[in-house]
């Protein structure tokens, strides 16, 4: 009867432990006789002399002590110490690609590498628009004597015109002056009479070449020479009797002649003037 009726009592108290846990421990000990002998139940003290029910008895079995007030949860307790590592998880999945980051600084410059092999001929070019020809520029003369040569050391001035079209032969100066740059072809041809004749072909007061004939009692000779030459515009070219009187002999009348003749090969100019 004792052990049934503290297990009722325990469930009692159980469902007024929220009103209970401010009352000093004697309070509650009185409250739990009272409703005791309300009930009409008689406590049975236990044996022994000077035994309180407020401290049980530690010889006696568990079964026989009396339920206590539950205490108040006590405080966390300190962290406890790291465990050890875990062993390694499986391989996850790959996960996907990543934005592309933003452009670098160009690096320095790398060191000039080995030439490769050789490669092959390229296809031939389109087939270029057709050029100016050449025959479209024109620079020659042909002139001649109608009489000796009066005069020594200076240009011979022809004054008979077989073509000058052009007029690039100045007989007033007895000088061909170049117009067009380009490689040019001279002659002339001439009639030694009276005398020794000693001509000279000069290029802007330079002498280029020499022509010597030696004068025979009775007898008509000829002298003659051809030269070509690159000029350049503004170049001039002319015969002149080279050395004194005595090597004038150059002649001409109505039924000998002395020529002096010149023209253009071929125009030395830039490919833009040719397109023009």
């Amino acid at each position: 009867m004792t052990l049934l009726w503290k297990i009722l009592l325990g469930i009692f108290l159980t469902g007024r432990l929220s009103q209970s846990q401010d009352l000093p421990e004697e309070n509650i000990e009185q409250t739990v006789l009272n409703e005791g002998t309300e009930g009409g139940v008689d406590m049975e003290e236990p044996e022994g002399p000077g035994t309180d029910i407020s401290q049980p008895d530690h010889r006696q079995p568990c079964a026989m002590w009396m339920g206590g007030v539950p205490g108040t949860p006590g405080h966390s307790g300190k962290p406890g110490k790291d465990g050890r590592d875990g062993r390694d998880g499986p391989r996850g999945e790959k996960g996907d690609k990543g934005e592309a980051g933003e452009k670098g600084d160009p690096g320095q410059k790398g060191d000039i590498g080995l030439a490769g092999p050789r490669g092959f001929p390229g296809n031939p070019g389109l087939k270029g628009a057709r050029g100016e020809s050449a025959l479209s520029y024109h620079s020659a003369f042909s002139v001649g004597l109608s009489e000796l040569v009066p005069t020594t050391n200076g240009p011979i001035r022809f004054n008979k015109f077989f073509y000058n079209d052009q007029h690039h032969y100045d007989d007033v100066s007895g000088k061909f002056r170049c117009v067009l740059p380009g490689v040019y072809f001279f002659t002339y041809h001439l009639t030694v009479y009276t005398k020794d004749a000693k001509v000279s072909l000069y290029m802007n007061g330079k002498t280029i070449m020499f022509t010597f004939d030696q004068y025979q009692e009775t007898n008509v000779d000829q002298a003659s020479g051809s030269v070509i030459l690159r000029l350049e515009a503004g170049d001039e070219v002319w015969l002149q009797v080279y050395g004194d009187e005595a090597f004038g002999g150059v002649y001409a009348d109505n039924t000998n002649d002395s020529t002096f003749s010149g023209f253009l090969l071929y125009p030395d100019v830039p490919a833009s003037a040719l397109r023009r």
